[in-house]
């Protein structure tokens, strides 16, 4: 590691007593020394100071040290100045003195200072020191670094530029060590610092320099294997040396373009509404199109299961920033619009990123935006899915519905984001924008300008900002181009939102229209953090900058879309201060704003300070070359500008500082400081100050350089520009940035070679990956150590703090990741981690994206006649310069060829691929001060030319112009050796290729080879007397890149463009010898690009050779043209040329076919070309193509010497001509083959020829899991009962069932499952789908468990644990996966292994459901007979040529083999070899053949719906050569997933008739029938293919019931033909089952039952056996076709490659010349059944009272229960009126009836209505079986009050209560718990049930409960036992007992009374006549007593 080192000891004769401070600066690195306090003459400092710097130290370097009177309160006062050169040093390497300092004025004083001075070199050439003197100095751990504690105590903040902090050059990680320094030195005030403190920053430099010293050591000789890099495609970027950077290949921006997208939506249900009683509609709206569903009335959950499919053609970016938005209305109809329940929002890129690109089955939670302390509003369950051009959607077969029902599990939300998401506040806060544009280019402003002539109108801006579909705008400052806001916009939302960006706009209000000005995107995943460590989005406050059309104030601007924010900006236009908070808000609090409306609001300003300390920066860019200028402006002069935001801009550019505007105000002192500090003098700055800045190159007119091309005469001379500007210092983030984009860089470059070496099977790629991981490691942990730097730096954010944090995990957890992968790749694993390390390059690219600018882009344009023709943007970070050599930019210093593009639109298509013009461009951009090094990067050898005007200054001044007088001469060779897989350019689908190859000034061309896309140019181009200026060693690492385009010629006008690649050469300096390793160059494939596309690849070789002083003589000789024929052209010598053998081609031809017309005539006689390497062979003729389109000959073969290695080995092309009439011939097509290597014969191994010949194999199904044993005894025989109990016997057989029937889940049969006559095929379709759905799930919990696994391995070996010790841990995951089989067991479609996992299923035979096209599955059939598709027409330019499919003229179909000669003569010895086949033995002939073709339609799914109200009425259409079958009559109405369950039988001829196309129309009343889709199939292939896929082979053999076999050949019969074609032995039956074929044994059943239940004797089930096991055969095994039903993607030819449904469906074919085949299987619909439900309302109770009476106050209730269908709310019934209730309990006795057609299958109610008054047929609805329950309040006045409901789902409903009691509402809240019961099985359910409605607070509560008894049958058992409604006959229920008073006292007023009188004033009436009584004896008694007194006393 490279220092200086700095020995600062004492300051002497200093004037005065005070404290003293010395600031010691180098390279513009400042040190502070501490404060020498109090002293008098001499200040003692004492102290070392260290700069480890990267590059040399130069002579004339200087170092600056400043002494300083220091003062806590004013700014220091310099004492003076200490300047010194640092040549000595740089030669000896250490340096004592002393001498005195100067002041101001440059006179020097009496002050002295004292200092030692060490440099260590690289290499220890200079002054070593040794290890003794670093260890002097102990080292206070505790402390904070000196530097920080100085600031602290000076009270001044230094600005980045001068932070002492940044010093400390690498590797210093600067954790504030908050300990007793920092405390106590704000507690003293003034502190003594020991000089140690210094070396804190020292230490882990040098402990760093191990490091480094490896690297060099590495780079120096011992080279590790695994850093060597490869050439290859990636040659041209891997980069040798320093003084270049790579050039990009890519040219066409591709983000603006508009691209076809279809989003389709599935409302399924709803669930859980708020609100009572409603009538929901959902609308679902994506941008401003909207789309609503039918209404669903009465219900809180409604079922819809509709379809919406919504087409877009916009760019990608403007399609993901479109709202999903998903919303429930409350009854809205034609008169009113509703009120709205909730709604949810997500954006369409957050769908897109899904697995998939869809969410399918998910409930989306609802909100609502008005008031947000509501909580959730309800449930929509839906499927999204987004399809871009080319995305096929997959479909998942997901389990069945009752997961699907757990709402919580299931929401609609991407992985990682929390259910329950709260309600935030988005704070955008707009502070000011500045660099504005100055004029007003509006229409109003242009006729202000007519009338008054007034030009200077400003624009008005304002800001707006989107975020999740809301916009919100500030305030309109009028006239200004500095306008200042000052306001927030504030929206509320759901954190964390579902919209990823925010969109902010400036944009000039006017009164006309107002127009963009610029726009800035946010990315919220950039800005924010989810880990447990995260943090909520925040930024700034920053300046955002903003992109977009040039400055050419005209009335229309033509790039107005780059303003909007469409593809990439051309031109600098604003800066905007914005900054961006979140608060997550707490809806419980009262004080809170319940709406969600955008509010705007003032905020205070913000200091100057906020975003940073201005500092000026230095741009410098030379022009070494500029060449390749496109013709159409080679006439006029050209110059370049360069800017940088509005600096340097020719128009309304600005050139002085921002600061200087504002410098003094609000007596802000900083600025003040920070200027001491900026400036080292006072002179020095003036001096500075009058440079003025040139962005623009001298006008030069170009010269002509070909016929396409022009260059700029530059030679020795290159002009130069210079830019100053000020911009907040906020390096740091680019430096971080730019860090882990090197890292990216290299990584990127790395794994690039790995797949190179993979692809073309070099050796060890697991080296070179571990050594990419090495790499990335190193770089990860060196990134840590520098990142942390500056932290204290002014106009630090928030953000900056946080993303540092964040990235410095990431990257130590990725280092730590990238070790730890390293040591587990292995040669067997490469490919897997290359996977894992992939996704770390995403996630480094992504980190290294700042979200917070800082200095905006460098714009370069040429500019012709002052117009503005192209551009090119650099990114400032690229060239940003940093003293650490990982912070600086890639492109900082360094020569890079720049390719100018054509702005905004006009970029698109051809004109975007053509070279404007190549610039070999040098840039530099830093600080002012540290600018002395910005010509250090250029090639040497120049000398520099300064502006005239300037005077002699202290500092240099930039030169306008370098003058190279050093120049070399080289010679280059081109070895062009041949192109392949070209871009067909002409309308032949062929081109007329040449190359044209560009190096500096010079270009060449090869010959033009007419027709082909592989042309072998074999040519080699020598470019004389090439003049290269700079030094010549320089030369040799770092020569110029080759640019070779290729051209198509054509006869009139231009040649068209193909394509371009990028080469670098080899090089050889005139003293160096011509010979390995690195001569004669090897010939390398270079990609080439069209725009992004790739368009073909080059095989090529260049070489430069430098020309010494013996002339050309002394070069390599070159041999003459040797093909006279060719002409003077030169072939590429011997050396470089590839090394030939012979090898014989062998093709089979077969056929033709679908040949189209050409130019409108038909193709009669074709015949076809083979041509490989100039030589080949020609087909016979086809005599009559319509009568036979097969060859008659079928074997052909030529012999062609082609390279040794594989990877050279030429294309082969495949031409089709038509013979006419009178000689003519016409290309009909052609096809290349560009790889060879699949047809390459290989020699069948001796060895492995038998597999183990020795003994006799069984095939015995022990070795499997016990699947296999039962599939054999029972599987194949499972008509018969007796048989299926091989093994058990009779009573378990019997528990067996019973416990069937108790398990039996869902049940798609009847209680008498096993019974053979209700299964039929859909039996068997449905059974088959649930396995291929455990299937799914299964290999993904094989999935997971593997990474599990994976995991821990990579534990194991990063603790080191043995691998027994692993087989423990593992064995633990292996008895999880016990049930789960290898996926090859599973696709034989038997019931899975799972007793511990399911209850037995149903023993039903299964087919196979392949979830795609049957081709997928097996290699498209081609495992002889290949299709070769022929081309022909123009290729498309749409993205990877998306659009081939309309060049395909015609197919043909044969194949290739080829090897090289001699051939070992074991083959042809071989018994039945025909010479005359070659190496195609034993395949079939190719003579026309009649075959039945049988189609089987099943079903189709998701249809694209093709009528306006969002619906299909589809039919199928089969077609077949001239048949075609409409089924038009039988179209299904309104259906978007029809079941069609038909078959259709079509004879055909193969070949004439082996096309065939399915399609699905759509039916209309008028007009002509709508293609829906089709999908096209290819019969032929498969029915000559070895897979047998004429008829599919079931899994068990039948002779009756709905498993009939189907073949009309036996299995016995299959199996005997197979073993002939394939001379195998056998098959030979033994006793007791079993059966031989070659060496394997199968064992089976040898027993069959037929329609009568007789057993016979059969082999059928052994031969079937075999066949299911055929790949087990040695030499000819492979895997039959089993019974199956596929699934075919549907397509339209007017939108390609977007899915338009899917349709499942089976092809069986037999030939006519065997048996007949039985009647085709029936596999129509299963018809509905019909059922009856019949529920009996016996009583309520506790229902909630809702009426007051008038005379007595009660609470009463007058009860009615009312009862529907879902789906049937027509159909609802009601009780009777148990009136006046004055308990709740209510007496019914009433009865439901409710015919439904069901089924059973799918568990859904089918219902056929009109859809409305208008429909012309009635339209099918799907909809699960859901009783609905209601308990109402009758009024007689008004409208009847809803008291509660309970919905029952029929298949699964809670058991009732026993009593009213025990009823609860429990039963509602816990029903996932809840064992559940379906009235399909138990028929009959009496029992209680609670009724529910929801309070105000949407809270359950019980409003009642009612017992009811549900009753379910068959209509034949209803037509034999009627029932009546209500209490009718029949079987009428008997009258309720109601208490009397549910009369009204009006109609009976004594029952009324005597009601009032016996029931509630009993008690009362007896007490008051108790004590009447009382009181009359007491009257009485006071009444009679004097008289009887009287009478007493008297003694009367």
């Amino acid at each position: 590691m490279m220092s200086l080192m700095v020995h600062l000891k004492t300051v002497a004769h200093l004037r005065g007593k005070g404290d003293r401070i010395a600031k010691v600066t180098f390279r513009g690195l400042p040190f502070y020394s501490h404060v020498a306090e109090n002293c008098e003459e001499v200040a003692h400092f004492n102290e070392m100071f260290r700069w480890p710097i990267a590059s040399r130290l130069d002579g004339n370097e200087m170092l600056e040290i400043q002494v300083y009177n220091y003062s806590k309160v004013f700014s220091n006062r310099l004492v003076g100045t200490f300047c010194m050169v640092l040549q000595k040093v740089a030669e000896e390497g250490h340096l004592e003195l002393t001498d005195t300092l100067i002041d101001d004025n440059n006179t020097s004083i009496k002050t002295n200072v004292t200092i030692e001075i060490r440099y260590q070199s690289m290499d220890g050439t200079v002054g070593v020191w040794s290890d003794g003197e670093f260890l002097d100095v102990p080292y206070d751990r505790d402390g904070m670094f000196a530097f920080e504690t100085d600031s602290l105590l000076s009270g001044q903040s230094h600005g980045s530029g001068t932070s002492p902090g940044r010093s400390l050059q690498g590797s210093i990680p600067t954790f504030r060590k908050a300990g007793k320094g920092v405390f106590s030195a704000m507690k003293l005030g003034k502190i003594k610092i020991s000089k140690d403190d210094h070396r804190k920053g020292d230490e882990p430099a040098i402990l760093d320099m191990e490091d480094l010293d490896r690297k060099a050591m590495r780079l120096a000789g011992t080279l590790d294997p695994d850093t060597i890099s490869l050439a290859s495609v990636t040659a041209v970027t891997t980069n040798v040396s320093n003084k270049r950077s790579k050039p990009d290949i890519k040219m066409e921006p591709s983000s603006g373009r508009p691209v076809d997208y279809q989003i389709s939506i599935t409302v399924i249900e709803a669930r859980q509404l708020i609100g009572l009683n409603m009538d929901p509609v959902v609308c679902v709206e994506i941008g401003d199109d909207k789309k609503y569903t039918s209404m669903k009335e009465s219900t809180n959950c409604p079922y819809y299961n509709e379809y919406f499919v919504f087409d877009f053609h916009v760019p990608p970016d403007v399609m993901f920033d479109k709202i999903i938005k998903l919303s429930v209305i409350h009854s809205k109809n034609l008169l009113r619009s509703g009120t709205l329940v909730g709604t949810f929002k997500m954006d369409v890129g957050t769908v897109y990123s899904q697995p998939e690109h869809q969410f399918y089955h998910k409930w989306a939670s609802l909100s609502d935006p008005d008031d947000i302390t509501a909580g959730c509003k309800g449930y929509i369950k839906c499927d999204i899915a987004v399809v871009g051009k080319g995305d096929n959607i997959k479909t998942p077969h997901k389990a069945n519905e009752t997961d699907e029902d757990d709402i919580e599990g299931n929401l609609l939300l991407p992985e990682g984001i929390p259910a329950e998401r709260q309600w935030a506040r988005f704070y955008v806060k707009i502070y000011r924008a500045e660099g504005l544009p100055k004029m007003n280019t509006s229409i109003m402003a242009n006729v202000k300008k007519a009338f008054i002539g007034e030009n200077r109108d400003l624009v008005d801006p304002y800001v707006q900002v989107q975020f999740a579909g809301q916009k919100g705008k500030t305030s309109v400052q009028k006239s200004s181009y500095e306008p200042i806001w000052n306001e927030q916009i504030v929206f509320t939302e759901l954190f964390p939102p579902l919209c990823k960006r925010i969109k902010v706009q400036i944009r000039d209000s006017d009164k006309v229209n107002d127009v963009a000005i610029g726009t800035h995107f946010i990315d919220l995943r950039k800005i924010s953090n989810e880990g447990d460590k995260g943090f909520l989005p925040t930024l700034g406050p920053a300046w955002a900058n903003m992109y977009g059309s040039t400055r050419q104030y005209t009335l229309m601007d033509e790039h107005q879309d780059l303003n909007e924010g469409l593809g990439e900006g051309v031109s600098f236009r604003a800066r905007l201060l914005l900054s961006i908070a979140v608060e997550i808000l707490d809806t419980t609090s009262p004080e809170i704003l319940s709406s969600t409306e955008v509010q705007v609001e003032g905020v205070s300003n913000i200091s100057e300070s906020a975003t940073g300390k201005i500092d000026e920066f230095f741009l410098f860019g030379s022009f070494l070359e500029a060449t390749m200028i496109d013709r159409k402006i080679g006439d006029k002069t050209i110059s370049f500008e360069i800017t940088i935001g509005n600096y340097g801009n020719q128009i309304d550019g600005v050139s002085k500082p921002p600061s200087a505007r504002k410098k003094k105000k609000d007596g802000e002192n900083e600025e003040e400081e920070s200027e001491l500090i900026q400036n080292s003098s006072e002179d020095e700055a003036d001096e500075d100050g009058d440079l003025v800045s040139i962005s623009t190159t001298p006008l030069m007119k170009p010269v002509i350089t070909d016929r396409n091309y022009f260059h700029l005469p530059y030679f020795e001379k290159k002009p130069c520009v210079y830019i100053k500007s000020w911009w907040q210092d906020q390096r740091r983030r680019l430096y971080n940035s730019n860090m882990m984009d090197k890292i990216a860089d290299k990584l990127e470059e790395g794994l690039n070679d790995v797949q190179e070496i993979i692809k073309t099977e070099k050796a060890f790629p697991e080296r070179r990956l571990r050594g990419v991981l090495e790499e990335l490691s190193i770089g990860c942990s060196r990134f840590v150590t520098l990142a942390n730097k500056d932290v204290n730096q002014a106009g630090r954010t928030k953000l900056d703090r946080e993303r540092l944090k964040s990235c410095m995990r990431e990257m130590d957890s990725m280092g730590q990741q990238a070790k730890q992968i390293r040591t587990q790749v292995k040669k067997n694993t490469v490919r897997d981690k290359l996977k894992l390390v992939q996704n770390f390059l995403q996630k480094l690219r992504f980190l290294a994206d700042e979200p917070q600018h800082s200095i905006p882009d460098v714009f370069i344009w040429m500019m012709s006649n002052n117009k503005r023709i192209a551009y090119a943007r650099v990114p400032s970070k690229d060239i940003l310069y940093s003293i650490v050599d990982e912070e600086m930019g890639k492109d900082c210093g360094k020569v890079k060829a720049v390719f100018l593009k054509l702005p905004g639109k006009k970029g698109f298509g051809p004109a975007g691929w053509t070279v404007q013009a190549k610039l070999e461009l040098y840039l530099w951009l830093g600080l002012n001060k540290q600018r002395k090094d910005f010509l250090n990067g250029l090639p040497n050898g120049f000398e520099e030319i300064k502006a005239a005007k300037m005077g002699p200054g202290l500092h240099a001044v930039p030169p306008v112009s370098l003058v190279y007088n050093m120049k070399q001469v080289f010679q280059l060779r081109a070895h062009m050796y041949q192109a392949r897989s070209l871009f067909a350019a002409d309308s032949s689908g062929l081109s007329d290729p040449f190359a044209r190859v560009f190096f500096s000034t010079h270009s060449q061309v090869t010959e033009v080879l007419s027709e082909t896309l592989c042309p072998t140019w074999d040519q080699l181009l020598v470019f004389d007397d090439v003049e290269l200026f700079g030094e010549a060693s320089e030369l040799r690492d770092d020569p110029p890149i080759i640019v070779i385009e290729i051209y198509d010629q054509d006869t009139v006008g231009k040649a068209e463009f193909i394509g371009r690649t990028f080469a670098k050469p080899t090089i050889k300096m005139c003293d160096e010898h011509y010979g390995p390793p690195r001569f004669p160059p090897q010939l390398e494939y270079y990609q080439i690009y069209r725009g992004n596309c790739t368009a073909g690849e080059l095989l090529a070789a260049f070489e430069l050779l430098q020309i010494g002083q013996g002339g050309r003589a002394d070069l390599p000789p070159l041999e003459g043209p040797t093909d006279s024929e060719r002409g003077p052209i030169l072939p590429v010598p011997l050396g470089i040329r590839p090394v030939l053998s012979r090898y014989r081609i062998e093709v089979l031809f077969w056929g033709l076919r679908d040949i189209k017309r050409i130019n409108l005539a038909q193709v009669d006689r074709p015949r076809v070309d083979i041509e490989c390497a100039g030589r080949g062979v020609q087909s016979v003729l086809i005599q009559n193509y319509k009568k036979n389109p097969n060859f008659s000959t079928l074997v052909k073969w030529f012999e062609v010497d082609l390279p040794e290695n594989e990877l050279l080995h030429p294309p082969l092309n495949i031409r089709v001509v038509d013979c006419r009439a009178f000689g003519r011939y016409i290309l009909v097509g052609s096809h290349a083959v560009t790889s060879l290597r699949r047809f390459i014969y290989t020699t069948p191994d001796k060895n492995s020829n038998n597999w183990a010949t020795a003994g006799e194999i069984i095939v015995n199904m022990d070795m499997e899991p016990s699947v296999r044993k039962m599939d054999t005894v029972v599987k194949l025989d499972a008509t018969s009962d007796a048989v299926v109990k091989v093994d058990m016997t009779e009573e378990e057989s019997d528990k067996e069932k019973k416990k069937k029937k108790k398990k039996k889940k869902g049940g798609a049969e009847e209680e008498d499952e096993t019974d053979e006559r209700v299964l039929d095929w859909w039996s068997k379709y449905f059974a088959s789908i649930e396995t291929l759905k455990e299937t799914l799930r299964a290999q993904e919990a094989a999935q997971a468990e593997a990474e599990e696994r994976e995991d821990l391995e990579i534990a194991a070996e990063s603790a080191d644990i043995k691998s027994d010790d692993l087989l423990m841990k593992g064995s633990k995951t292996k008895e999880r996966s016990k049930e789960k089989k290898s996926s090859k067991e599973k696709k034989k479609g038997q019931a899975t292994d799972g007793s511990e996992k399911r209850p037995v299923k149903a023993k039903v035979d299964e087919l196979l459901v392949y979830n795609k096209e049957l081709e997928s599955e097996y290699g498209d059939f081609e495992d002889w007979l290949h299709t070769f598709n022929l081309y022909r027409g123009k290729a498309g330019d749409d993205d990877e040529h998306a659009l081939d499919d309309d060049r395909i003229v015609g197919r043909f179909k044969g194949s290739l083999c080829m090897y090289k000669l001699p051939l070992s003569e074991e083959i042809t010895r071989e018994a039945g070899f025909d010479p005359n086949m070659g190496m195609f033995q034993s395949i079939p002939h190719n003579d026309p053949i009649n075959v039945l073709v049988r189609v089987y339609v099943v079903r189709a799914t998701d249809l694209h719906p093709a009528d306006i109200n969002g619906k299909a009425d589809p039919y199928v259409v089969i077609k077949l050569g001239r048949s075609e079958v409409k089924d038009k009559e039988n179209y299904i109405s309104k259906q978007l997933n029809p079941v069609f369950g038909k078959s259709f039988d079509i004879e055909a001829t193969f070949p004439m008739e082996s096309m065939l196309t399915v399609s699905v129309y759509d039916w209309d009343l008028v007009g002509t029938d709508d293609l829906i889709g089709e999908t096209k199939i290819d019969l032929e292939n498969r029915f000559y293919s070895k897979y047998r896929a004429t008829c599919g082979i079931s899994s068990s053999y039948s002779v009756h019931g709905y498993n009939i076999w189907r073949d009309p050949l036996k299995p016995s019969q299959i199996l005997a033909k197979l073993c002939k074609d394939g001379k195998i032995d056998g098959p030979h039956y033994g006793p007791g089952g079993k059966v031989k074929v070659a060496n394997r044994i199968f064992l089976g059943a040898t027993e069959i039952e037929d329609e009568n239940g007789l057993k016979k004797q059969t082999e059928e089930h052994l031969a079937l056996t075999v066949l299911n096991h055929w790949e087990e055969i040695p030499r000819v095994g492979c895997k039959l076709i089993p019974e199956h039903v596929e699934t075919r993607p549907l397509l339209n030819p007017d939108k390609p490659g977007i899915e338009q449904g899917r349709i499942e469906m089976w092809v069986d074919m037999f030939p006519m010349d065997m048996p007949a085949p039985g009647p085709a299987i029936d596999i129509s619909p299963r018809k509905p059944k019909r059922y009856e439900l019949r529920v009996i309302i016996w009583n309520t109770d506790e229902v909630i009272l809702e009426d007051d009476d008038y005379f007595t106050g009660e609470k009463s209730s007058d009860i009615f229960v009312r009862g529907w269908l879902k789906g049937q709310q027509e159909d609802k019934q009601d009780t009777d009126v148990h009136y006046h209730s004055l308990t709740g309990e209510g007496n019914f006795n009433w009865r439901f009836v409710y015919p439904f057609d069901y089924l059973m299958a799918e568990e859904k109610i089918v219902i056929s209505k009109k859809e409305s008054m208008f429909s012309w047929d009635e339209t099918e609805y799907k909809i699960p079986p859901r009783l609905t329950l209601q308990v109402w309040d009758a009024d007689h006045f008004s409208a009847d009050d809803f008291l509660g409901a309970i919905e029952l789902d029929l298949n699964r409903f809670p058991r009732g209560a026993k009593t009213a009691k025990q009823c609860s509402i429990d039963m509602i809240r816990n029903e996932q718990e809840l064992p559940t019961i379906s009235i399909f099985k138990q028929k009959r359910v009496k029992g209680w049930w609670p009724f529910v409605a929801r309070d105000e607070n949407d809270e359950m509560e019980l409003t009642g409960k009612v017992e009811a008894e549900l009753h379910l049958v068959t209509a034949e058992e209803a037509e034999k036992s009627p029932v009546g409604l209500g209490r009718n006959e029949p079987d009428p229920l008997e009258k309720p007992n109601r208490p009397d008073t549910t009369f009204l006292w009006f109609l009976s007023p004594l029952k009324a009374i005597r009601y009032l009188v016996c029931n509630r004033y009993k008690w009362l009436i007896i007490k008051i006549v108790l004590a009447l009584l009382l009181l009359i004896m007491l009257g009485l008694f006071l009444y009679s007593m004097p008289g009887y007194l009287v009478k007493k006393l008297l003694g009367a």
